[in-house]
């Protein structure tokens, strides 16, 4: 192997699968000579209980669509599989290793860890590791009473330039390079019911979501049927950077400014804003994924029903609006905001398991898995936070609201098509003339619901508004607010 320079920086790709407005990879072009694109998939992270294939055949479809753009220079990404470590002791016997770049990641416990690992290893050999900001969040913050004037501030900076052709290690050398690791396989099991991974499907689908979708954003948000159309779709693209915060929140303002000023658009960039706010809030409390934010609801046991369970995840609770949702979620990847807080809520209120319980399963199925959205989201459903108005949502109540056809219902629930409308959110209301007029058996044709959704509903809803007044959950109550208050309510890119 003939590597010409003898200084080269490796860009370790973990979430940040773009080409445009990357801090990293500009960083490493800048100070380095050349440059080495690198992805590892881990076995760790394979295996840990929050992680599935739908995640990895997105992220191999990010890395396809990435080679095919670095075609013209020559180079493509060097994807193997393993752990970090000796990954990176490998490449530093084989190449001139001088920097380390990638961008500062929010993640579980276990990648947190795994980079602590690798900042003692490059300690140990000498080697810069430059860590860069992706999506507005900050390490270290004691308080967010700066946070949205930073945030805001970096949102604001111009968007950093496509790669020149002059930066990268060549196909040549790297597949001598590659001769000494086990390469990642990137064919993926493709459906048309999963949206694709790559940077150009991510502008694409902001495309049109600007071009028309936005129009009826904020009207179809909550309707589990009209809301895949109508919102923008994103969140995948975000969650594993093939779009950058950035990016995002300007062609937002850019279409502002040519006269796009709908309420959808305004709640849409609230909505982003949002987004980081929570995985700041993560990035400063990580103990979130394994427990309650607030230590007042470490007291609140919660017996596992494995039978209770098991029929959630499956969609055979007996109760259609959640059936129909998990059912969907499992199948696309994708579920509206709305249906995500009512499985949630359902699993932890009604069928009173604790949210800790659910959480791997759901991250599995997201198609845009984000820790630091998924842990403090699951426990404002599940109203352990102390902060935040208690909500349990009524499955039925929901269906008629926002199905009331039982459009999407029966989609995902078929064995119910040939019920009438006003049967199909509450199917135990069924007589035994209709079961005959019908063909329908219930405890045959769909199950009985596993609970009683309005008493479960009221235990639940008088436990946790008499844990609220709990001295503990109230002296957390206070602590978490005086930590994660926003400063200032408003930003210039605020609704």
């Amino acid at each position: 192997m003939t590597i010409k320079q003898d200084d080269i920086a490796v860009v370790w790709l973990k979430r940040d699968f773009r080409l445009r407005d990357h801090a990293a990879m500009h960083q490493a072009i800048k100070n380095h000579q050349q440059i080495l694109l690198l992805y590892v998939c881990e076995k760790s992270l394979r295996e840990e209980a929050h992680s599935s294939e739908r995640h990895f055949d997105f992220i191999k479809q990010s890395i396809e669509d990435l080679n095919q753009q670095l075609t013209p220079f020559n180079t493509h990404i060097l994807a193997v599989e393993g752990e970090v470590i000796p990954v990176l002791e490998e490449l530093r016997h084989l190449i001139p290793l001088k920097g380390i770049y990638s961008h500062i990641e929010t993640g579980i416990g276990l990648t947190f860890q795994r980079d602590k690992e690798v900042f003692k290893w490059c300690t140990q050999y000498n080697i810069t590791w430059k860590e860069e900001r992706q999506q507005g969040v900050f390490r270290g913050m004691q308080n967010r009473k700066k946070w949205i004037q930073q945030w805001s501030a970096l949102m604001n900076e111009e968007q950093l330039p496509y790669p020149n052709k002059q930066a990268f290690i060549t196909k040549d050398q790297l597949n001598d390079i590659a001769k000494e690791f086990t390469l990642l396989n990137l064919i993926t099991s493709r459906s048309h019911l999963v949206q694709p991974g790559g940077e150009k499907n991510a502008h694409r689908y902001m495309d049109s979501f600007f071009q028309a979708r936005y129009t009826n954003y904020q009207k179809h948000i909550s309707k589990p049927d009209l809301a895949r159309k109508s919102c923008s779709r994103l969140s995948p693209y975000l969650a594993f950077g093939n779009l950058s915060m950035r990016q995002l929140l300007q062609r937002t303002e850019a279409e502002k400014e040519q006269g796009k000023r709908s309420q959808g658009i305004r709640a849409f960039e609230s909505r982003l804003r949002w987004q980081a706010h929570f995985i700041q809030k993560f990035e400063m409390e990580c103990r979130m994924e394994f427990e309650s934010i607030n230590r007042g609801y470490h007291r609140l046991k919660k017996e596992v029903n494995p039978a209770h369970i098991q029929a959630w995840e499956k969609g055979l609770t007996g109760v259609p609006m959640v059936d129909a949702a998990m059912r969907c979620l499992v199948a696309t990847g994708y579920l509206n905001f709305r249906m995500r807080a009512l499985v949630v809520s359902f699993f932890v209120h009604q069928l009173w398991q604790p949210w800790q319980a659910c959480s791997a399963f759901l991250a599995q199925q997201f198609l845009d898995f984000e820790p630091g959205i998924h842990f403090p989201q699951l426990q404002m459903q599940a109203g352990e936070t102390g902060i935040n108005t208690l909500r349990i949502y009524n499955p039925v109540k929901n269906g008629l609201t926002h199905d009331p056809n039982g459009v999407f219902t029966k989609k995902w629930l078929p064995e119910l098509n040939e019920l009438p409308d006003q049967l199909v959110h509450t199917p135990w209301d069924i007589t035994p003339f209709e079961e005959e007029m019908y063909g329908f058996r219930l405890g045959e044709n769909y199950p009985h619901p596993v609970v009683d959704i309005d008493q479960r509903r009221k235990e639940a809803s008088d436990l946790l508004w008499k844990m609220q007044k709990d001295p503990l959950v109230y002296q957390e109550s206070k602590r978490i607010l005086s930590r994660h208050t926003l400063a200032r309510r408003k930003s210039n890119r605020s609704a």
